[in-house]
């Protein structure tokens, strides 16, 4: 009997271990970037993945230094969402300075953008689900403004 409390003694000790020394990893990647698809527009949207948080950072000048990073935090819509699956996934459009917040689990997806120094996102949309009742037309082809060119 005392070799098998040993054993479980041991696998105890390991299981801790495992969880102690595990916590950091388990934190680690719990955001994704992606750049705005806007090719003249240095801008790197993060989401948290589980909770669909996003923000935006770039690049800026700053007189006098090697520059400044400006980030925009969440606005409206932006902020954490239902638990899920969360990335983001930007157009091939070159000029759409926005990125596409999607929901793996569920197929959610709505439109985020930087809006008045912070990052916007328009309500959470499944294409399975009917139209709102005040339907939104899609934008003209040709149109020269998109969400992410404000």
């Amino acid at each position: 009997m005392q070799h098998g409390q040993g054993l479980i003694n041991r696998a105890a000790a390991v299981s801790f271990l495992g969880l102690v020394l595990g916590a950091p990893l388990a934190q680690a990647g719990a955001y994704d970037f992606t750049p705005a698809p806007q090719t003249d527009l240095n801008r790197i949207y993060r989401i948290d993945r589980a909770m669909g948080e996003v923000s935006a950072c770039q690049y800026g000048l700053q007189e006098g230094s090697v520059g400044a990073t400006l980030c925009f935090g969440p606005g409206e819509g932006a902020g954490g969402q239902p638990a899920g699956d969360y990335g983001l996934v930007g157009s091939r459009h070159e000029r759409e300075g926005g990125v596409f917040r999607v929901n793996f689990r569920s197929g959610e997806m709505s439109i985020c953008y930087v809006f008045e120094s912070k990052v916007v996102c328009t309500p959470q949309a499944n294409p399975t689900s009917p139209a709102p009742a005040a339907a939104v037309r899609p934008p003209q082809s040709g149109a020269t403004t998109s969400p992410g060119t404000r």
